[in-house]
């Protein structure tokens, strides 16, 4: 069976929407990402950039100014909703382990 297109969303597409909730455009994100994972997540250029126009196309971000080549993005409602939803299956995941392990919560 096919996945469904942002059932579920990849590190880099969680991390892009994460840059998006302020306006940037992709260098930014290209320089936000590492730095807000501790280098531990990349995105490549390739990938940004077929990210962004999905995004798009989904209503999840609006593109906000275009000076030449460079464009920039901000995160819509839809784009919000859907990191919001992200976040709550991931923290559901991190109970089960919690749970299924008997570790306490960390914060």
């Amino acid at each position: 069976m096919p996945r469904v297109k942002f059932h579920t969303l990849t590190e880099q597409m969680f991390y892009t929407l994460l840059c998006l909730t302020e306006e940037c455009c992709g260098m930014d994100i290209l320089d936000k990402v590492p730095e807000m994972t501790g280098q531990r997540v990349h995105v490549g250029s390739g990938t940004l950039y077929t990210l962004l126009e999905q995004f798009l196309e989904a209503g999840m971000i609006r593109e906000t100014r275009v000076e030449g080549r460079r464009r920039s993005y901000i995160l819509t409602d839809r784009g919000r909703e859907m990191l919001r939803q992200e976040y709550e299956r991931l923290c559901a995941q991190a109970a089960d382990y919690r749970r299924i392990f008997g570790e306490e919560e960390r914060e």
